[in-house]
């Protein structure tokens, strides 16, 4: 589960940057999770809530943004969303030829 991983990093990151400005606390963390990123956002969430709780985060606010997924099918030049990486196009059926959003995965802002 690589999701708990990830959630030490984002707090890593977030006691990194608190020591760089000299503050103690922060009141808000935003991250963006795109549905095609590979993380299961859910998982993370749980992961990051669990793990807060002795952490420059502990009484944050987690807003986890979820992005998603979009598509460009070069065969008929439809743009739509997607849900999963295997998502098809929906007028020709054919595989997206491009990825054009949801494989983010990073934190947005935080707020002291």
């Amino acid at each position: 589960m690589h999701e708990l991983s990830l959630a030490m990093e984002v707090i890593d990151l977030a006691q990194r940057e608190a020591g760089k400005h000299g503050v103690s606390s922060v009141q808000e963390i935003q991250i963006e999770v795109g549905n095609l990123c590979g993380v299961e956002a859910d998982g993370f969430q749980s992961a990051l809530e669990l793990l807060v709780r002795d952490s420059i985060l502990k009484n944050a606010i987690i807003r986890l943004i979820r992005t998603p997924g979009r598509g460009k099918c070069l065969a008929c030049d439809v743009e739509f969303e997607m849900l999963h990486r295997l998502d098809v196009c929906p007028e020709c059926r054919c595989f997206p030829s491009e990825i054009s959003g949801g494989e983010e995965f990073r934190v947005l802002s935080l707020i002291v």
